[in-house]
Order: structure tokens, then C-alpha cells, then sequence
């Protein structure tokens, strides 16, 4: 989370933020790999139905998937840059194909790549841009990520909504409590307990086989904000 952040908060909230930026510290690369997780999978499926389909297409999904090698190797600078030889970098691919379902994919990757390596502001501008629309499996956890993003940037308020949006469009046992219980802890750096309380009571009405729920941890929020 941003450093004025910190220096903006209250006394009494000091303690919240720090439990808050513990959250993110501890599941930053679980949420972000579960989005790249989803995005691997369903960039495969898209790029099969385009080239059946629309054989034009061809050349931007084998862009793309050279981009994805880097990617999947954690080497952020290639994937998006390239490497000067067969692969173009996922900003070219976004830019050169950015009609295409490939190249709007390429913006979602550049926007997770940009995070991983905790440039936000960069994140940010990749990850607006992707357009999820009708797109059931990618766009809520495309959604969350952004998320994540606006409350690194500080930008609380925005996080907050972004993540109770990504959470409805998930609507299942792995993302949805995540964002609710992230939500959750930044309504709690921002004194708002009560609100807080809702989203954790949800998680553990609304997910009952959520890991969240099975190993009990929400009990452990709900408790801390009910003292």
C-alpha cells in the first residue's frame, strides 16, 4: 500500500493499516498467480477457437504465445520488452494486435507482469484497458488484480469497490472470499468495522467450503471485529 497511506492514518488505525499491508504482503502472489493461472488456461482455449475460426488470427496468438514463455518464467522484462530475436513483448503484441482477442489478452498479461514487479501506475494502465466484457472465467479475476493494484496505489475507496465487484462476478469458493476478505481488511484500515463484519459474515454464510471457512480463519476476523 502506499506510504502516505501510513502517514495519513489516524492513530487508532494505525494497527489496521498494519494488519492490512501483512494481507497483501502475504497473498499478493497467491491472488496474482491464481489470475495467471486462469489466464494460461483460457489464452490456450482462445487462441484454438481463433485459428479455427479466424485463421487471420494466427499470427497474433504465436506472437502472444512467445510473450507467454517469458511470462510463465517469471522473466517480466522479456515478456513484455521481448528479446530482440523471435519474441515481439507483450507492449508491441497489445499495441500491433490490440483488436484482436490475442492482443487484448497481451494487455492483461502486460498488466500482471507490471505487477508482479510492483509497478503500479503501469499495472494500472494495462489492466483498465483489458476488455473482459461476456468473459465469464477471465475478467473476475482480471478484476480483482486491478483491485489489488488501486490499493497499492492507495487508492482505498476504489480497491474496495473493485474487489466487491470481483468477488460478485466470481461467485464461487476460491476467488470470492478472497476479495470479500480483502475488501474486508481495508475497510477495517479505514475504521469501518462494521461494514467489515458484513463482508466477513458473507464469506462464512455464503462459502461454507471455502478454505477461509474449512480452516476457520474467517472466525479469527469476525472475532477481531466484533471485540
Amino acid at each position: 500500500m502506499a506510504k502516505n497511506q501510513e502517514k495519513n492514518a489516524a492513530p487508532e488505525n494505525i494497527e489496521a493499516v498494519t494488519r492490512t499491508e501483512a494481507f497483501f504482503e502475504k497473498y499478493k502472489k497467491h491472488i496474482l498467480y491464481s489470475v495467471c493461472a486462469i489466464v494460461v488456461l483460457a489464452a490456450a482455449f482462445i487462441a484454438y477457437v481463433q485459428f479455427v475460426s479466424n485463421p487471420r488470427n494466427k499470427k497474433a496468438n504465436e506472437a502472444l504465445a512467445k510473450c507467454e514463455t517469458y511470462f510463465n518464467a517469471d522473466n517480466y522484462d522479456k515478456a513484455l520488452n521481448g528479446d530482440g530475436q523471435g519474441c515481439m513483448g507483450l507492449l508491441k503484441v497489445a499495441e500491433e494486435f490490440g483488436s484482436t482477442k490475442a492482443g487484448n489478452l497481451a494487455k492483461l498479461y502486460a498488466g500482471l507482469a507490471y505487477a508482479q514487479t510492483q509497478k503500479w501506475e503501469e499495472a494500472k494502465k494495462y489492466l483498465e484497458a483489458f476488455s473482459g466484457k461476456d468473459d465469464a472465467i477471465i475478467t473476475p479475476a482480471a478484476v480483482g488484480a486491478l483491485g489489488n493494484v488501486y490499493a497499492n496505489l492507495g487508492d482505498i475507496d476504489k480497491a474496495i469497490t473493485t474487489l466487491l465487484k470481483a468477488a460478485k462476478l466470481a461467485d464461487n469458493e476460491s476467488l470470492s472470499p478472497t476479495y470479500l476478505i480483502q475488501a474486508g481488511e481495508l475497510y477495517e484500515s479505514q475504521g469501518k468495522a462494521d461494514k467489515a463484519l458484513e463482508l466477513y459474515q458473507q464469506v462464512k454464510r455464503d462459502y461454507v467450503t471455502s478454505m477461509a471457512v474449512q480452516q476457520q480463519e474467517i472466525d479469527k476476523y469476525i472475532e477481531r471485529v466484533s471485540k
